[in-house]
């Protein structure tokens, strides 16, 4: 193969990787993916459906209220029934009658003692003025109690019609016996007829007629011994009493509104049928309809453009970590397009999982949302991707999964399954994230489940209402759903691993197995091959961490780089032990040929076995397009010796290719390279080995063979002094130091 063929593929390479897994175009398609995913995925939660009917037609379908619905109809004949249910509020009010009896027997005495004043005029004055007292009396207590506070001023009113109304008149004969009476007579008489009256007046009176009655039986049992004394102060004391238990209008009219607030609304629960299948469509349930915004003629855009700005922000956390961290297009591509499919799958299949568990929620049982596997995408997202990445995700997920299993109308969030979704998916990470077996995943769905069950536990305990089995089964599930987290993704992860090409950490591991068919095939047939693998693949693992790549990826990548070796073993010189070298007797082109063949036959090889792609990339690329030197001199030598014109070129003693593609394939070139120089030393010191890793690393780069991936000078500095490092522990007892270099010199 000459120049121009090593040129195609190095060319032609790049653009197929750059294709759709690069493109920003579909980078921008899957970012609206993840919208609609989102938006179409809470919709039937947010989004009321709403129908295309009309008053007075019939339903063509059974319309349930999709939330709890405030029947005003319903509720307001339930106010009214309360507030008729409330008896009328009587009041009482003391207007201290006592005194109107001591005012009238005052004005007897006084005029009594007016000799100037003939017996007719006192009965006169008796008739015309002691009547309009009982009037100026209950004028003047609703003056001076108007606006103070006492009493209402419609309590004032009613208590002044009804006291008024309720007037007792005294017999005219009455007025002819007052002008005889005496001081003393009057002065015996006004004790009586105030004790009287105040004790009659105390009781609580709605009827003065019924005090009235018992005044005559009151004052015969006085002291009072004169009938016309004991006829006088009974027709006063009845004249006096008054009624003073009143209808208070305010105060009633008050409890009616407070009984109309305190009666519970008339509620529509969620579920219930508003308008059966055939039902007509009254005014009344076509205003509940209406008010509710269930009609397709008045639905509401507002919540439809809520739930897309909510799904937008939801994407703007990922993108932005997406793009920080390198993907979508920035500086360094840490994230391609595959990979960004993977993860919209990852957030449907766990969106899907949550649905399934939220149609099994009842109004009595909202607890079966515990079951819900609300890890299982962060797990696959931190065995299939990356930690931070999950942890970021884990907040999506927790606003998903506290809309989706939210049971309450009344809010758009649910707390307790938020906090339960954020709990199991951080314990779920950093359970799992340096996972190398698959019986780590069964133990994060242990941790998850114990997590899990903790915080319902933590949130039953601090609510006020505590039921003994919505407790049991709230904490069975939140167990439950960490084991079936657990079963899934391990049921998952084969699918993720094959569909998307994924080398996880947990396959990398299965990988490395000596057990396997390939590397059992390469210790019996091939040990040294084996033996310098293993080595590389520590020289490598320790170099790609320095530079933050996969160390691991590049550990097992080396144990599988050389595996084409073992179609023909003898032709490499690690499996050369007390044989000839057959390339000593055979032409340098044949030579090439066999060696540059174990690149593409371990390709075949990897194929054959199924082994990842990845890995198969670092066992044709860890070469990349370099130069078989040692047979191209030996060519030129030949040729010379044959006295021949050669028309051949380095180009054509080079491996095909590809370049390293990967940062992951450099590294593990550069160990291959490093690790058989070494070992082709004797006695090597310290400066041999840092000159000859950097000589190494130099004639690379002045090579180009750099130029497909993104390694930096700055990263190849650090690759090599892991290296250095690395070399000087493996073959610690073999290298010499400065110092032993001049002792030996100085005892020679």
């Amino acid at each position: 193969m000459g120049q121009n063929g090593t040129s195609k593929q190095g060319s032609v390479k790049p653009v197929i990787a750059k294709g759709w897994r690069q493109s920003p175009a579909v980078s921008w398609m899957l970012m609206a993916m993840f919208v609609l995913l989102f938006y179409f995925s809470l919709s039937p939660h947010v989004i009321p459906e709403t129908y295309n009917i009309s008053e007075g037609s019939p339903s063509d379908k059974d319309i349930k209220a999709p939330f709890q619905i405030r029947d005003e109809k319903a509720t307001r004949l339930a106010e009214e029934e309360a507030a008729n249910r409330i008896d009328d509020t009587y009041s009482i009010v003391y207007t201290r009658n006592e005194s109107l009896v001591d005012s009238i027997l005052q004005r007897i005495e006084q005029l009594n003692e007016d000799d100037q004043v003939t017996k007719q005029e006192k009965i006169d004055i008796y008739l015309k003025d002691i009547p309009g007292r009982y009037s100026t009396h209950i004028d003047a207590f609703v003056k001076n109690n108007l606006g103070n506070g006492t009493y209402n001023d419609s309590l004032l009113a009613e208590m002044s019609a009804v006291a008024k109304e309720q007037q007792y008149t005294i017999p005219d004969e009455a007025f002819y016996k007052m002008p005889q009476l005496t001081s003393e007579q009057l002065s015996e008489m006004r004790t009586v007829a105030i004790k009287i009256v105040r004790k009659l007046m105390g009781e609580q009176l709605r009827e003065a007629e019924t005090a009235r009655t018992q005044v005559a039986e009151l004052v015969n049992a006085s002291s009072l011994s004169n009938r016309t004394e004991r006829e006088i102060v009974q027709e006063l004391a009845r004249f006096a009493i008054m009624p003073n238990k009143f209808f208070d209008k305010e105060l009633t009219d008050e409890a009616r509104v407070l009984a109309k607030q305190n009666t519970p609304p008339v509620i529509i629960k969620e579920g219930d049928i508003l308008v059966k299948r055939g039902e007509i469509i009254t005014p009344e349930t076509y205003k509940i309809l209406s008010d509710s915004n269930l009609l397709h003629d008045k639905k509401s855009y507002w919540p439809h453009a809520g739930l897309l700005i909510l799904s937008l922000m939801l994407i703007i956390v990922l993108y932005a970590y997406l793009h920080q961290s390198g993907g979508i297009n920035g500086l360094k591509p840490k994230y391609n397009n595959a990979q960004l499919l993977m993860l919209w799958l990852i957030f449907l299949i766990n969106i899907i999982t949550i649905e399934i568990i939220a149609l099994t929620q009842t109004d009595t049982a909202s607890y079966a949302g515990y079951l819900a596997p609300a890890a299982l995408g962060v797990m696959l997202i931190t065995l299939l991707l990356d930690m931070h990445l999950a942890i970021i995700s884990s907040f999506v997920f927790t606003i998903l999964g506290s809309i989706i299993l939210n049971t309450n109308s009344n809010q758009i969030f649910d707390f307790k399954y938020g906090f339960f979704i954020i709990v199991v998916s951080l314990a779920a990470i950093f359970s799992i994230h340096k996972a190398s077996q698959r019986s780590t995943i069964l133990k994060a769905g242990i941790m998850v489940s114990l997590f899990g069950s903790l915080s319902v536990m933590a949130m039953l305990m601090m609510s006020e209402q505590l039921e003994r089995m919505p407790f049991i089964y709230s904490v069975a599930f939140a167990f439950a759903s960490g084991l079936l987290t657990a079963v899934l993704v391990i049921g998952l992860m084969p699918f993720f691993e094959i569909t998307f090409g994924i080398l996880s950490a947990l396959k990398l591991v299965e990988l490395s197995n000596p057990n396997h068919p390939l590397l059992r095939k390469l210790l019996t047939e091939t040990p040294g091959t084996y033996h310098h693998s293993v080595m590389v693949g520590n020289l490598s693992e320790a170099a790609a961490e320095s530079i933050g790549a996969d160390g691991l990826l590049c550990r097992v990548g080396s144990f599988y780089h050389d595996i084409g070796k073992t179609k023909r073993p003898n032709y490499f010189i690690e499996n050369q032990s007390n044989i000839e070298n057959p390339h000593d007797s055979i032409d340098p082109k044949l030579s090439k040929s066999i060696i540059v063949a174990h690149a593409r036959d371990g390709v075949d090889m990897l194929k054959a076995h199924n082994i990842p792609k990845p890995i198969r990339d670092i066992a044709e690329q860890h070469h990349g397009t370099t130069s078989l030197k040692f047979f191209y001199h030996k060519a030129i030598k030949q040729a010379e010796e044959q006295g021949v014109q050669h028309t051949f070129t380095e180009d054509n003693f080079r491996y095909p290719g590809p370049k390293a593609q990967s940062k992951e394939a450099a590294v593990v070139g550069i160990a291959d390279c490093v690790e058989a120089a070494v070992r082709s030393l004797r006695n090597p010191t310290v400066e041999q080995v840092e000159a000859m890793i950097n000589k190494i690393i130099k004639s690379r780069l002045d090579d180009n063979q750099y130029n497909e991936c993104d390694l930096t000078l700055k990263e190849l500095d650090k690759i090599a002094q892991s290296l250095k490092e690395s070399i000087i522990g493996i073959f610690h007892s073999r290298i010499e130091y400065p110092e032993d270099v001049k002792t030996k010199e100085r005892i020679n």
